[in-house]
Order: structure tokens, then C-alpha cells, then sequence
């Protein structure tokens, strides 16, 4: 996903070192969270809203709600500007030739503006609610990826490992299209380990800027390095209120947020940054102390943060109004 701006000169987010300027645009890119629960038509009004106010790029999970890639393809063809990520698409319902065809062509829709955010879910969910297996997740990751990586880039597959099969004969999709940016949710070393050498980075939620610093980072640019890969993309959604009432935006980010400590992969993340509570990864202050927490997020090594705003309507609004100044800086 390309970034624009430009410049060689440097910005500083209201921390004690001066973040460097890269060729293109400024070393982290502010993106915002898209919610696409609710009609279209709403939807298409978050997104318009949104780019208004200065975002040119927009991610949205997919939970339990509408079909994000089918979401992001009208969402898109409506605003071609806008470069749109998912983070991330649950890989167990969707066979990867599946998934391949779908992001070909939403990628197709939009003008090639999409970043393919993958992940594992949660096995309460993959088995209690799907009924499928969460035998080896990161073994069934790895054979995933290795499938969906050609399939993504047009190529004839055949491939056939311990936990999947893979094969096409010809081009799923759109046949002349360049491939989205593909990432995987990845935490543990395994899995980064993974994300290095097969993708183009990782997506991230609910890990906090140290655990980023300290562990996603070097195990993640490490693998991509000794597979020959570029530098990784580190793109970090984390929730963000700027607030005069710390205790009451807590509050409410711990009550929004109450189920993700208790998902194995995200309550590890949490100890390993000595968090015991979503507000504790949050960004939550005044608009300098979140702008501080924000440049620390850069210096930790995120190529783009993708902001969840996060409390009652006034703390949304002045939390949208400070990212899209960081934005469009």
C-alpha cells in the first residue's frame, strides 16, 4: 500500500527524539478504523466522513458483522482515494484459492489500494462456533500462507501439505492485477518468525508499544531479513481517547473491551507489556500526551497505526480531530 506525502525534512510527535522523514511520507502512517457494522450505506457515510477529516487510509476486522472484502470493494469504488486494509480476515472458513479470487478482485474494484490482513481467530471460536479444527494453528498458518501467497500473485499452484491443499490451473480472479499487500496477525515468535519470511509484515492488535519495541519488531524484521525479504510492515491498531477525564475514558475502553483479555493470544501479549487491562495498551490523555504515546508507537518500530477512537461522542470527535492533524501532517 503506498504512502503518500513527502519531503526530507523530519516531524517531531511530541517526544524526545525526532522521527526521520522516509522517502514518501513520514516514517508512520495514521490510518483509521473503519466500522462497517450496520447498512452500506452507513458504512460508505463512516468512510466519507472520515476521508474529509484527512484519512487516506481506513482498515476494518471482520467479526461477526458484514463481509469486510465485499464491504471495502464498495467502499472503495465509491472513494478510489482511499487505501483500504483488513485486519483481519479469519483464514479456517475460507479455503485460500477462495480468499485469493475475492481479494483479486476487490483489489481489482478499488484501483489496487488493498492490504490482505489474515489471521487464526481463537480456537472458542474456529471450534465452538465453526466446528473446525484448531489442530497446529501455526503449522495450518504456514501451509495457508504458502498457498495464498502464489494464489494472490496470479500463479498456478500445486500444493499439497499436511493440513491443506491448494490447486489452480490458471489465475484466480481478475487476471491482469497486481497483488494486495498481504500481512498476518502474528504474536508469539512462531508465528512472527512465519510473517518474516512469507509476508509482507504483521497486523496487530491490543500489543502494546514495548512488547512491539522489544519483541515484534526484532523477531519479525530478523526473519524477513534472513529470508531476503524487505522491511517489514508493522501496522499496530490500538484503542485512542484524548480526554480530560483519564479515570472515565478507562472506564469505558475496559468496558468496550472486556473480552479480549480473556483470548489466550492477546491476555499473552498484555502480560508480556505487564498490562492487565485493555486501557493499559490504550492511548488515553490529552491531546499531547496521546500525541507522545503515538511518536512512541513510531519509535517502536510501527510503520502505520491504525487508531481505534474510542469513548463517548466528544472524546471520538477530538480523538478523530488530532489523528487526522497527524494524518495529513
Amino acid at each position: 500500500m503506498p504512502t503518500r506525502g513527502g519531503g526530507d525534512s523530519s516531524v517531531t510527535f511530541g517526544t524526545t527524539e525526532t522521527l526521520p522523514v522516509r522517502e514518501g511520507g513520514f516514517i508512520m502512517r495514521i490510518a483509521a478504523a473503519l466500522d462497517i457494522d450496520g447498512s452500506i450505506d452507513t458504512t460508505i457515510e463512516r468512510a466519507t466522513a472520515l476521508r474529509d477529516r484527512g484519512f487516506r487510509s481506513l482498515w476494518s476486522a471482520q467479526i461477526f458483522g458484514p463481509d469486510t472484502l465485499t464491504s471495502l470493494a464498495i467502499v472503495g469504488r465509491e472513494l478510489p482515494e482511499l487505501d483500504l486494509g483488513t485486519g483481519v480476515i479469519p483464514v479456517q472458513p475460507r479455503h485460500p484459492a477462495m480468499l485469493a479470487a475475492q481479494a483479486r478482485t476487490v483489489q481489482d474494484a478499488i484501483g489496487g489500494h488493498l492490504s490482505l490482513g489474515v489471521g487464526l481467530s481463537h480456537q472458542v471460536i474456529v471450534e465452538g462456533l465453526w466446528g473446525l479444527s484448531f489442530e497446529k494453528p501455526a503449522q495450518y498458518m504456514r501451509e495457508y500462507l504458502s498457498a495464498l501467497g502464489p494464489l494472490l500473485r496470479g500463479e498456478n499452484l500445486d500444493f499439497h501439505g499436511e493440513r491443506l491443499t491448494a490447486v489452480a490451473l490458471s489465475p484466480l480472479g481478475p487476471k491482469d492485477v497486481a497483488p494486495p499487500s498481504l500481512l498476518v496477525a502474528a504474536l508469539g515468535p512462531v508465528m512472527l518468525k512465519i510473517a518474516g519470511q512469507i509476508t509482507d509484515g504483521t497486523v496487530l492488535w491490543m500489543t502494546g508499544r514495548q512488547t512491539i519495541a522489544s519483541h515484534i519488531a526484532p523477531v519479525l524484521r530478523e526473519a524477513a531479513a534472513a529470508a531476503g525479504r524487505p522491511a517489514p510492515r508493522i501496522v499496530a491498531s490500538l484503542p485512542v481517547t484524548v480526554t480530560s477525564d483519564v479515570a472515565g475514558a478507562r472506564e469505558r475502553t475496559n468496558a468496550a473491551y472486556a473480552v479480549y483479555p480473556t483470548l489466550p493470544s492477546y491476555a499473552a501479549m498484555m502480560e508480556r507489556e505487564g498490562a492487565t487491562e485493555p486501557a493499559d495498551v490504550g492511548l488515553i490523555g490529552s491531546r499531547e500526551q496521546v500525541t507522545d504515546l503515538i511518536g512512541q508507537l513510531a519509535l517502536a518500530g510501527v510503520t502505520e497505526f491504525s487508531a481505534s477512537a474510542t469513548g463517548n461522542s466528544q472524546e471520538r470527535s477530538d480523538t478523530l480531530d488530532l489523528l487526522a492533524e497527524l494524518a495529513s501532517a
